[in-house]
């Protein structure tokens, strides 16, 4: 018998069909005699809509009544999911995150989990039951309902796998697991059968959508070994899990996309020591994160210094934080640019594999897209281009690696 946390995102439960067709999986894993915790996000579309109807009565809505709002969206499908299980004779209770004993800060729309106390989840174990969890959310110090972000249910599962020592926590979506890149961007895409908690933490981070990088971060943190696969088939999916020295074989693992972001330029910034840190420090206080920066060298005692941050910050930005940001920093004005992508390429064997950033620049330089950031790490290297040019660098690049199925057959392995 083991214990198994099961993750099952918006596009697996975005019906009640659906709905019955995980409450089916969910049985038979249960009549092999495993003990079962069962996150689940809100119905597909859902959370849209719910921000949707938020901003029609408000377009700047409070942060505490939006995780008030968006809660519900789980808890609407945890209730959904048990009932469908009592209709198969299977006993199980649904929790918000807060009766799951999961709390967190009181940073409203963005919570980071601080401890996790999971006595009535053992309990109803115990007693034979399947127990399911609304994802995304928990309880902050003053009992307020918080959210955890956009992919907050793929944490909530991880962080429960952790807190509960399962033995596996598998992550359920309408894919079949990790690709080399979008399979819509790269058609010869090819699913990847292993791969290190370090490529997958990069690759999320940079735009692959399968998973929320902080549950990837928190899994390594923890050694949760994750399964990524589909609620639609029972093929094998993609194992996260502890890099061993078989994995720098493969140089670059995978490539992608990020169409998320944008580009902020503060310019004509008196050249003194404090002022980029004031700028990052209005930026955190806010909540906001700033992912690639570059500073450009100072010319007549000023300078300039772009950033990249979530493009569903920029509101924010633009609302409540420019003029003090020009004000403190004395800059000359803030630029915004929405037509940016980032593309990134990803492995662990650049560690000891030389000439991969020259390799990369050159194949963007021959199809004349021009590179207007970049930032490296041991085992990944990002480019900002022009969105418009995004499928076509990802497809030159995964074609060049030698990363599709034509190049090294269906799998990795």
């Amino acid at each position: 018998m083991a214990r198994i946390v099961q993750k099952y995102g918006g596009s697996s439960v975005r019906d009640t069909d659906r709905i019955l067709s995980v409450a089916r999986r969910i049985k038979q894993c249960r009549d092999r005699g495993d003990d079962l915790i069962v996150v689940v996000s809100a119905m597909g579309g859902v959370t849209d809509r719910l921000i949707a109807l938020a901003k029609e009565v408000n377009p700047d809505p409070n942060e505490r009544e939006m995780d008030m709002l968006l809660a519900t969206g789980e808890q609407q499908s945890v209730a959904l999911l048990a009932l469908a299980l009592h209709g198969l004779g299977c006993p199980a209770i649904s929790f918000t995150g807060a009766q799951a004993g999961i709390e967190t800060d009181d940073t409203h729309s963005k919570a980071r989990i601080r401890s996790i106390q999971p006595r009535r989840i053992r309990e109803r174990l115990e007693q034979g039951k399947v127990v399911i969890v609304a994802g995304f959310q928990g309880r902050g110090d003053d009992d307020a309902i918080t959210t955890l972000g956009r992919g907050g249910s793929d944490l909530t599962a991880v962080a429960l796998a952790a807190a509960l020592k399962a033995d596996l926590c598998q992550i359920f979506t309408d894919v079949d697991g990790v690709y080399t890149a979008d399979p819509r961007l790269a058609p010869d895409a090819r699913k990847i059968d292993r791969i290190s908690h370090d490529e997958m933490l990069e690759l999320a981070s940079l735009g692959a959508k399968v998973m929320q990088a902080r549950s990837i971060e928190f899994a390594k943190k923890f050694g949760v070994d994750l399964e990524v696969r589909s609620s639609l088939n029972d093929r094998p999916g993609t194992l996260i899990t502890k890099e061993t020295k078989d994995m720098e074989d493969v140089v670059i693992r995978g490539v992608s996309a990020d169409r998320t972001e944008a580009k902020l330029t503060v310019t004509h910034i008196p050249d003194r020591p404090g002022r980029a840190a004031r700028l990052f420090q209005i930026l955190a206080a806010a909540a906001i994160n700033v992912d690639m920066i570059v500073q450009n060298v100072s010319a007549d005692g000023f300078t300039d210094i772009s950033f990249t941050v979530p493009r569903a910050d920029l509101d924010k930005i633009r609302r409540r934080l420019a003029d003090r940001i020009q004000k403190e920093v004395q800059a000359e004005e803030i630029l915004y640019d929405e037509r940016i992508a980032k593309i990134s390429a990803v492995g662990i064997g650049m560690r000891s594999h030389s000439g991969i950033a020259a390799r990369m620049f050159t194949i963007l330089a021959e199809r004349d897209i021009n590179i207007e950031m970049i930032a490296t790490s041991e085992i990944k290297i990002s480019c900002v281009i022009r969105e418009h040019a995004a499928e076509h660098a990802v497809r030159a690049l995964h074609t060049a690696f030698g990363l599709g199925r034509d190049d090294r057959g269906a799998s990795d392995e």
